[in-house]
């Protein structure tokens, strides 16, 4: 039985994103020892795409926060240091941007305008 979804952020800045995670997004964690955290995620769903004609990866992922009100989230998230990599974009499906973190890499912010599975 599948209990839950561990997903992985591969950065040179692992100390900081940690800790933009802990202090900045105030997520839950674990220490899982030597200072390896371990983040509590809110409840997740999964989409299946069609990968694109131009694609040459074999593969490709993407993981991207999600919340209720995209304006509101990205006016706290700002209040607190954070930058949007991209401004909010109406993509149809729903709003999404993305936010900066420590080393340069992104991190998709995206508020759904489809319906969204019950969670629980």
């Amino acid at each position: 039985m599948i209990t839950g979804f561990h997903a992985l952020i591969y950065t040179d800045e692992a100390e900081k994103v940690r800790a933009f995670f802990r202090d900045v997004m105030e997520a839950p964690y674990v220490d899982a020892g030597q200072g390896w955290l371990i983040f509590a995620l809110p409840p997740a769903e999964l989409g299946i795409h069609p990968k694109n004609a131009n694609d040459s990866r074999k593969t490709t992922h993407e993981f991207y926060l999600m919340c209720d009100d995209i304006t509101k989230t990205v006016e706290d998230l700002q209040k607190k240091g954070v930058e949007l990599a991209r401004p909010i974009e109406d993509q149809g499906f729903g709003l999404m941007t993305a936010i900066k973190l420590p080393g340069g890499s992104e991190l998709g912010l995206y508020q759904p305008k489809h319906p969204v599975p019950p969670r629980g």
